[in-house]
């Protein structure tokens, strides 16, 4: 006879739409991992219910239809949390300044009238959504000052009053601290974020990938593989691999000449404004027409023959919570270049698997520089080291461990 779930979760999260970034990927993986310590997961999401994305989901999604405008209403939320809740022990709040807190709290007041109805605990994982970053960066003042109200009417009380805040970094939990007030959480914990492993390599992944760019004829590439918009600085990794072929160009006895591998660009929004705009930035210079290669999103086989195939991930975001793209790189052993906006360099940094420079376009330029410049030897060496940091501080296992004792703490 099979042993009984020992908890029973309900996640709660806006989406499972792959195109919205991280949030739904890393849903996914912890669902994953608690279910190998025998806890039961559901989710609810405000997606639409013939979705094609979470067909493939071993756990149950209620979908309870597309929110209004970018707080997400949805009518249909309040009642359902108010019927359901009483099933879970936990609940798991999966980002914020939507709609989903807000009602999870309304019906959590509800059913405290009611003294025969359970009332399951409740922790906030922002997913990096209370980095200073989103207050500073330019283009977003109107959501900076919107983000400021809704904080101070609706946005703290589900922070301070949640039995508990989960961090996947040191450095998330420290920048948490700096943008708004009150923000008094009862108890916060570091949980990590577990990756799985990447599937073994077989031949088809580079057959995959290779349909999705024959232009790139086996010549070897660093891989951009993330969402294009602003915040991932593709634009600072445009200007300054163009700054160094330039200057190849002009000076064919440089030290980088015939170092610097092709760029492989990969991930969806090309279509978008800020997409569009950087595909022009390519098309309009021939140095970078035959060498930057532009793929669409990638995933199953082509995305893992993309980060088998690279000689290293580049990745010079603004802000990076804890960047899945890059922990499955390292997965693949495959040394990482980025930010030091990326929450998790210091972990990387610290065993030697990658580059870390400043989000400019002189320290993307450094990145870069650093690779070409990097001997063979170096290069196997963190490579190692990428695949050493990924088993050591990211594989699901020590996560999972961490994110069961933290939610299981009644301390």
């Amino acid at each position: 006879m099979s042993q009984e779930p020992v908890q029973k979760i309900l996640h709660v999260v806006s989406s499972m739409d792959p195109k919205e970034g991280g949030v739904c990927q890393a849903v996914r993986t912890i669902i994953a991992g608690l279910t190998t310590r025998n806890i039961y997961s559901e989710v609810v999401s405000l997606d639409n219910a013939e979705s094609f994305f979470f067909k493939a989901d071993q756990f149950t999604v209620h979908a309870l239809g597309r929110g209004k405008g970018p707080w997400r209403y949805n009518k249909r939320l309040t009642p359902w949390f108010v019927t359901n809740l009483s099933y879970f022990d936990k609940v798991i709040v999966h980002g914020l300044w939507t709609y989903m807190g807000f009602s999870l709290q309304k019906a959590i007041k509800a059913l405290s009238s009611r003294k025969e109805e359970k009332i399951p605990k409740v922790f906030v994982m922002p997913h990096g959504m209370l980095d200073p970053y989103f207050q500073r960066a330019a283009g977003r003042k109107l959501k900076a000052l919107r983000n400021v109200f809704y904080w101070k009417f609706i946005e703290h009380k589900l922070i301070n009053s949640a039995d508990g805040i989960l961090f996947t970094c040191e450095e998330e939990a420290a920048l948490a601290k700096l943008p708004f007030k009150p923000y008094q959480p009862k108890k916060t914990y570091i949980t990590g974020l577990g990756v799985e492993h990447p599937p073994a390599y077989v031949d088809e992944m580079r057959i995959e990938f290779e349909s999705r760019c024959p232009q790139l004829d086996h010549a070897p590439y660093l891989l951009f593989l993330s969402r294009i918009n602003e915040k991932k600085g593709v634009d600072l990794l445009l200007d300054a691999y163009l700054s160094i072929v330039e200057s190849v160009e002009g000076n064919p006895s440089s030290g980088l000449a015939g170092l610097l591998p092709k760029l492989v660009i990969a991930g969806p929004d090309l279509e978008s404004e800020f997409g569009k705009k950087i595909q022009s930035q390519v098309d309009g210079h021939h140095l970078l027409r035959k060498s930057v290669i532009f793929t669409g999103m990638l995933s199953g086989l082509s995305k893992w023959g993309a980060f088998y195939g690279c000689e290293a991930f580049i990745l010079p975001s603004h802000q990076e919570n804890f960047g899945i793209a890059v922990v499955e790189a390292l997965g693949c052993a495959k040394p990482v270049l980025i930010s030091n906006q990326v929450n998790i360099w210091r972990e990387i940094n610290e065993d030697g698997g990658c580059y870390v420079f400043n989000n400019t376009i002189d320290g993307t330029r450094k990145l870069l520089e650093s690779w070409g410049q990097s001997s063979y030897k170096t290069k196997k060496m963190m490579s190692k080291n990428a695949f050493y940091s990924f088993t050591k501080n990211f594989s699901t296992i020590p996560a999972t461990a961490r994110f069961v004792d933290a939610i299981s703490n009644q301390n």
